[in-house]
């Protein structure tokens, strides 16, 4: 009943228009009832032979300013403006698994129409009150021995993979959404190159990681709006699956092309850019997305992975600030590693999980904590050791580094094929680091075990 009657309220009572007076690069500015438009209204600019769904982004002056989801070919001054008075939502159901659905909900696999579901989940919801959240949950496997040991993530936690271009963050997402022990994955490729597509539906995530996720693609080519609206509408899609109690592992590729479509929504619209020439708009809207990942007020939870591009390899760059200071940890990709044919290319060094040392298994603290140890030693040396200037029995950190270097490099490469549980990685590492020939956890620089 209660979703009948939401369907009611949204049938348009009166056809309430407008008449298009302008047009200038991706803005379009409409004449007549302002007082039926509001920001984020639903227009339709009904263009000779299509009409062009808009969304309401400002005012100026007695003009109300609209961006299209679509091309404005065809637009013309004149062109009726027609205001629509349904809520700007989604309907999912758990049908919706195993489908590749565009920005707007509509479904691009060529399976046919989509089910609706019963209530409506709106694009920008408001993220859970804070003191109605419960708590990160127990550690999630994510299949990664990189991330499972040195990185442990919680179900309910956010995490960044901060990388450039060709580093191989869209591999590791895969990695994760084959293999995570989770009950849903949503993927949201946002602004992704459209030849890449099917490569990662096919090759990266296969028929099993496709059967219990969802994916939403808007491509590169796609308007700023629709690249946007693919990021509100993932999270919208994980809220549906949240709110069924279910374990979700959201995955986004990537921050910095929503950021990159809302710097483009806000030039459009008249503000005045910032730092590399983001509005201030970018840095409001980021948390506003990136909070409605995390736990719920009930026993399901959105993990979050999301994917931050860093521009040419600068980690400290505006929008990798941000995002660092909003989620839960970041993962590190490093392109001296990719290059070294280590693959995937973390540093675990850098990387950071805040839900560690409580979500690592205490059992094996003292194993990771002397792993971090011997790769900090070698990080250290890693130079004069490469040139030959270290003259092996100096010291003997330096030394028992440089012998778990192979081994610990083997360890952190992994094929994407493959997968590790949290408990099989642990007893790696701690066989590795227990190999004949090791000296005890503790012993002095200099002496002998």
């Amino acid at each position: 009943m209660r979703a009948l009657l939401e369907q009611i309220e949204e049938l348009d009572g009166n056809e309430v228009y407008g008449r298009v007076v302008g047009a200038r690069g991706l803005m379009v500015e409409v004449a007549g009832p302002l007082h039926a438009m509001s920001v984020g209204a639903r227009v339709t600019v009904e263009a000779p032979g299509h009409p062009i769904p808009c969304e309401v982004v400002g005012f100026s002056g007695g003009h109300a300013l609209l961006m299209p989801f679509a091309p404005l070919e065809g637009v013309r001054r004149g062109c009726r403006a027609v205001v629509s008075q349904v809520r700007a939502a989604v309907r999912p159901t758990d049908a919706w698994l195993g489908r590749v659905v565009d920005a707007m909900g509509r479904p691009i696999d060529g399976k046919g129409p989509l089910p609706s579901g019963p209530l409506p989940y709106p694009f920008k919801a408001p993220p859970p009150a804070a003191h109605a959240r419960r708590r990160v949950g127990p550690p999630i496997d994510l299949g990664v021995r990189a991330l499972n040991t040195f990185v442990t993530c919680c179900h309910g936690q956010r995490m960044g993979i901060f990388a450039g271009s060709g580093v191989g963050k869209s591999v590791l997402l895969s990695m994760m959404a084959r293999n995570v022990v989770a009950d849903v994955s949503v993927i949201g490729l946002v602004g992704e190159r459209g030849r890449e597509v099917q490569e990662f539906l096919q090759d990266d995530l296969g028929e099993v990681g496709l059967a219990r996720s969802v994916v939403v693609v808007a491509t590169s080519d796609e308007p700023a709006l629709m690249r946007r609206q693919a990021a509100y509408l993932t999270l919208s899609i994980a809220e549906y699956f949240r709110d069924q109690a279910k374990q979700v592992l959201l995955l986004m590729d990537s921050v910095t092309r929503f950021a990159i479509a809302q710097r483009e929504i806000g030039l459009a619209t008249g503000e005045p850019p910032t730092a590399k020439g983001y509005t201030p708009t970018v840095f409001a809207e980021l948390p506003r997305l990136l909070e409605r990942a995390g736990p719920g007020a009930g026993e399901g939870s959105i993990t979050g992975i999301f994917t931050v591009l860093v521009e040419g390899d600068d980690h400290n760059e505006p929008i990798a600030d941000a995002v660092r200071s909003i989620l839960d940890g970041h993962i590190v990709m490093e392109r001296q590693i990719a290059e070294r044919g280590r693959y995937p290319a973390i540093n675990v060094l850098k990387s950071v999980s805040r839900s560690m040392p409580k979500s690592a298994n205490p059992d094996y603290l003292d194993v990771l904590s002397r792993a971090r140890k011997v790769m900090a030693t070698y990080a250290d040396m890693e130079e004069l050791i490469r040139l030959g200037a270290y003259r092996p029995g100096s010291s003997a950190e330096v030394d028992e580094a440089i012998g778990f270097h192979q081994p610990l490099e083997a360890f952190l490469g992994q094929y994407k094929t493959e997968s590790t549980g949290l408990l099989d990685g642990y007893q790696q590492l701690e066989q590795i680091l227990s190999a004949p020939g090791a000296p005890p956890p503790g012993t002095p620089a200099g002496a002998k075990a």
